[in-house]
């Protein structure tokens, strides 16, 4: 389970970065014994003690154990108003409007000026786009900023003053707001004909405040950055080296037959350092050294030390630093959780311990502390959470036979959110026929499901062969007969396999499958299709009609039926424990990942509006668009347009460009691959200034070298955990772990539980509800 927005973000004890958890490896200790303390709470925002009140002691601990739920912090106020107040606020609706609410105003940027409603970016043929009225974005961006606006205020309400001026998220989330304003009252009192906006840039940061994980992840890299800056210091020191050394070598020669080298890479110390940190992506390799090795085999020599102790030595460094770094990160945020999930299952119990509820005294043992079951099953009945989860911790509650339970029993009892629903398969039908018990014992086997992937597999060889030898016909001159006939026998016997299996489970044991949800609702859509080719082409008879439009429609349906096969082959990825693995884990990527793509979405987002500012209309197009298609065809290199072979003119990337905000995102992502990023970089630097490249080489940074190393290491992570727990276990086993998978779950072993002590002395020190013993 994902974390969730706590309302802090530190410490009371720390600083404002950990709001109620603990970083640093510091716990607090309590010198009492928990069997001599006697309770006694109090709220701080009501005159009267917790235990007046039966149902806010109860809200209470609903409250609190949904922040456990969650991992969200418990400090809080906690007076009847603040927690119903509270679970509004945390509700799925506020949430998904919150969401909604950024989502809105992040994609302002695709519609205000200069607008991205064109479809195409092809400044050569780009029409000119519909502009909005003045006041249309800037009504809803108000709307917008009137709901943050309410948002910080409920947060700002629920955690009290003094928390909230310590936080700095909630700090930086008023400013924002405030400057966002400020501007916004700019560019209505101008008719919204400022050509600069500042808002746009600080708009991000609405979608970094409002998630906790990519605050931890933001935290991950500032802790990253020494190490990483060390690294980046090295291969700055590598490329100068290898640039000085490269031009004294490549110096111009009195013979112009031997400047190839010189004139295009190293003519001067700014190209000579660009074209050595290419050659460090590999972007220009072995373009770079052609000229030169043209010349002399030996000159080989230079550029492959450069790439190997650049690309394969350092920059692999840098993989393993960011690696290192992003594994404490999560071992850390793991701790956190674990903590923050722990006191506030501990704060439940505290408060629904309250005297002459739950509570038992005994004068040979001192003060027990405990919470009677049916004030507990009342808690259970109002929290929000997973249905099965709430069932298995109800069932584990009404086992105890003295109707009471302690304080250990009860964190016992929640260990039911660690697990995921496993879901039973209903009981196989039973027969009287012997015919329907013995189809029902052959189609229950596992060797079926063998033999079923063995015919998909002989399905998709047989499509293979057959568009191999139909590889260089037209459509008009292809025979789609054989592939015809091929494909109704392979459906007949998906089609029989299916009508046994349901025979054989039942509908409701072969719906309890995946694998039979996905071969049967394949199967009835190749049958379908199937039955439409028949009636439509008279298929299978050979003489197909030769109107071209019915041959297309033919064509079209026969190779929807062949795509929809292919598919269909990825029935043997689960039966294969190596690709069970492998597909587990990229779907446990698509969960944890939310985060990382958050960042990667921000950092995109501010380097587009950057490239917009900076860039928008630097590339002019040619005003003789014939004049660059016949350089392009004859590769001439003299006109305005006929540039050198490999350039952004001569290889027609025109739509790659920063004239509005989504050409500028595809353009990052094209340069974030670093496959010909420097015909980009090469174009930016003539058409504007050399200092352009500063913004190129920032983003590569951030982007190649920084977020992608960070999803290399969560893939590493993740697999390399599920690759462990799965050497001992059989290929059935493996879909069985997968939901352990989560951030929280991979490092739970690495983890250290904190003890009693140590929550009810964070406990004593919550700032709304004060605990004494």
């Amino acid at each position: 389970m994902e974390e969730e927005e706590p309302l802090l973000t530190g410490s009371i004890n720390q600083g404002p970065g950990d709001y109620g958890s603990q970083d640093n490896g510091e716990h607090y200790h309590h010198d009492e014994s928990p069997e001599s303390r006697r309770l006694s709470h109090s709220v701080t925002d009501d005159s009267y003690p917790v235990y007046e009140d039966a149902d806010l002691c109860i809200q209470q601990a609903v409250v609190f154990i949904e922040d456990a739920i969650q991992y969200r912090s418990i400090n809080h106020r906690v007076d009847s108003g603040s927690l119903r107040l509270y679970r509004w606020y945390y509700s799925k609706i506020c949430q998904w409007g919150l969401g909604f609410t950024i989502a809105v105003v992040l994609g302002l940027a695709f519609i205000e000026t200069p607008s991205s409603l064109t479809y195409t970016s092809d400044i050569r043929f780009k029409p000119k786009p519909w502009e909005p009225p003045c006041g249309l974005t800037e009504g809803i961006e108000m709307v917008c900023l009137c709901i943050f606006i309410l948002d910080v205020t409920v947060k700002g309400y629920l955690i009290g003053w003094e928390e909230f001026r310590t936080n700095k998220w909630l700090i930086g989330y008023v400013v924002v707001i405030a400057a966002s304003v400020i501007d916004w009252m700019l560019s209505v009192s101008m008719m919204c004909s400022e050509s600069l906006r500042v808002r746009r840039l600080i708009r991000p940061f609405f979608l970094l405040q409002n998630s906790s994980l990519m605050k931890k992840t933001l935290k991950c890299i500032k802790r990253t950055l020494p190490e990483i800056a060390s690294v980046i210091l090295l291969l700055a020191l590598h490329i100068c080296l290898f640039t000085m050394i490269g031009m004294l070598i490549f110096a111009k020669s009195d013979d112009p037959k031997k400047n190839g080298e010189w004139e295009t890479y190293f003519k001067n110390l700014p190209k000579a350092l660009s074209s050595l940190l290419v050659l460090l992506t590999t972007a220009n390799n072995p373009d770079v050294m052609i000229p030169a090795y043209s010349l002399n085999r030996g000159y080989s020599i230079f550029f492959i030390l450069f790439s190997v102790f650049g690309t394969y030595l350092l920059m692999n460094l840098m993989t393993a630093i960011i690696y290192n770094q992003f594994r404490g990160y999560l071992l850390m945020s793991v701790q956190t959780s674990i903590i923050r999930r722990r006191l506030g299952i501990r704060a439940a119990f505290e408060v629904l311990c309250c005297p002459g509820r739950g509570h038992i005294s005994t004068q040979s043992e001192g003060h027990v502390e405990r919470v009677a079951v049916n004030m507990f099953l009342q808690v259970m009945d109002r929290v929000h959470m997973k249905s099965y989860c709430r069932q298995a911790i109800i069932k584990a509650a009404q086992q105890f036979p003295d109707g009471f339970i302690n304080g250990e029993a009860f964190q016992r009892l929640f260990n039911e959110l660690d697990k995921d629903f496993m879901k039973e398969h209903p009981p196989k039908p039973e027969y009287s026929s012997p015919v329907l018990r013995y189809i029902q014992k052959i189609y229950s086997h596992f060797y079926i499901t063998v033999l079923g992937n063995v015919v998909a597999l002989a399905n998709v060889i047989c499509i293979c062969t057959v568009l191999v030898l139909n590889s260089e016909k037209s459509v008009s001159e292809k025979n789609n007969f054989c592939m015809e006939i091929l494909n109704c026998i392979f459906i007949m016997y998906y089609l029989i396999e299916m009508l046994l299996k349901i025979v054989a489970f039942g509908w409701r044991g072969y719906l309890s499958y995946r694998n039979n949800i996905f071969d049967g609702f394949l199967t009835v859509l190749l049958l379908a299709i199937q039955i439409a080719i028949i009636i439509t082409n008279r298929i299978p008879f050979e003489d197909v009609d030769p109107v071209p439009q019915r041959v297309m429609v033919l064509w079209e349906m026969v190779r929807l039926v062949n795509m929809l096969i292919v598919f269909r082959f990825l029935r043997i990825i689960p039966e294969i424990k190596l690709m069970a693995v492998v597909a587990s884990t990229l779907v446990d990527l698509v969960k944890n990942l939310r985060a990382f793509a958050g960042i990667l979405l921000v950092v995109y987002y501010v380097f587009a509006v950057l490239g917009t500012w900076l860039f928008q209309g630097a590339i002019t197009p040619p005003s003789n668009t014939s004049l660059i298609f016949n350089a392009r065809i004859e590769n001439q290199t003299d006109g305005p347009f006929s540039m050198d072979c490999g350039t952004f003119e001569q290889l027609g990337y025109w739509p790659n460009n920063f004239d509005d905000f989504a050409s500028s995102l595809v353009l990052l992502y094209n340069i974030m691959v670093v496959n010909n990023w420097h015909v980009f970089t090469d174009a930016y630097t003539r058409y504007t200034t050399e200092w352009s490249l500063v913004y190129f080489v920032a983003w590569w940074l951030t982007s190649s070298v920084m977020w992608v190393n960070l999803f290399v290491a969560l893939i590493l992570e993740n697999f390399t955990y599920k690759w462990d727990r799965s050497n001992a276990l059989s290929v059935e086993d493996v879909e069985r772990i997968a939901y352990q998978s989560t951030v929280q779950l991979i490092f739970r072993e690495h983890v250290r539980e904190p003890t009693e002590e140590e929550l009810l002395a964070q406990l004593q020190q919550h700032p709304h509800l004060h605990l004494s013993w």
